[in-house]
């Protein structure tokens, strides 16, 4: 694929994100007008939750929808107050919910606990509305523990498994993304991959895509199973599109 043809999958597939701690209603504004250039649309804008009902006012009549937070980004362990969160996130008007796993709890062992969580957030996220599980592959750094949560978060009920929160030093990686991949494939469920955190340049989006191509097999990766978390890849994949040199903005994701 050439530099535009990644660009264009990748800005369709994107979750334009601020999750930064000083976001704004003006940030949020600038946010929602980046995704809906003509050139996109974006797949979908991932805020705060504070910020949906701002996003949602944007996005009015738009298809690009609005994922939020939840259990983020420590991925405790308090089923019954991430419920109450899930579920004021999509009375606000959320489309799409991240919910990071309770990723101690895996890697001590407890699969239980994390299977608990997800269970509870996926009996609220109904209808078109999606559950993205955040798996925080960087902390959990074990190939098979990466294995185990996949797997664990698709036998729940996600719709999505998501590499990172971005919060953490490591990010997102090929090597998780691969694992992750692996399972959907093994699964047999029409699981999505959402790598976040850490891309930055039409390269990094690249290397995503290409893996999803190799394992999953060409076309696979679309809006509806493929998402990019990002917040500074934007301005690269527009230059790229319009046949620019693409510079990156150092952004907090």
């Amino acid at each position: 694929m050439s530099d535009a043809q990644i660009a264009v999958r990748a800005l369709r597939s994107l979750d334009l994100t601020d999750l930064t701690d000083t976001c704004t209603d003006q940030a949020i504004d600038a946010l929602c007008k980046k995704a809906l250039d003509p050139r996109g649309p974006v797949a979908a804008v991932c805020v705060w939750p504070q910020f949906v009902k701002r996003a949602q006012e944007n996005l009015k009549g738009s298809t690009v929808r609005i994922a939020t937070v939840v259990n983020f980004p420590a991925g405790g362990e308090d089923v019954s107050r991430v419920s109450d969160d899930t579920q004021e996130a999509l009375s606000d008007g959320a489309n799409e919910i991240d919910l990071v796993i309770p990723y101690e709890a895996v890697r001590r062992g407890d699969l239980g606990a994390a299977a608990e969580m997800v269970e509870a957030v996926r009996e609220l996220v109904d209808g078109d509305r999606l559950l993205k599980v955040i798996l925080e592959t960087g902390e959990l750094k074990d190939p098979k523990l990466i294995e185990a949560a996949s797997l664990v978060a698709i036998e729940a009920g996600a719709d999505f498994i998501k590499t990172s929160t971005g919060k953490t030093p490591v990010s997102a990686t090929p090597e998780a993304a691969e694992i992750m991949l692996r399972a959907i494939r093994a699964s047999g469920r029409p699981v999505g991959l959402k790598p976040s955190g850490g891309i930055r340049t039409v390269a990094d989006a690249g290397v995503y895509l290409n893996l999803a191509d190799q394992i999953m097999g060409p076309g696979w990766a679309t809006p509806k199973t493929f998402r990019i978390g990002a917040s500074s890849v934007y301005d690269a994949l527009i230059a790229a599109i319009e046949g620019r040199e693409g510079t990156t903005v150092s952004g907090a994701y």
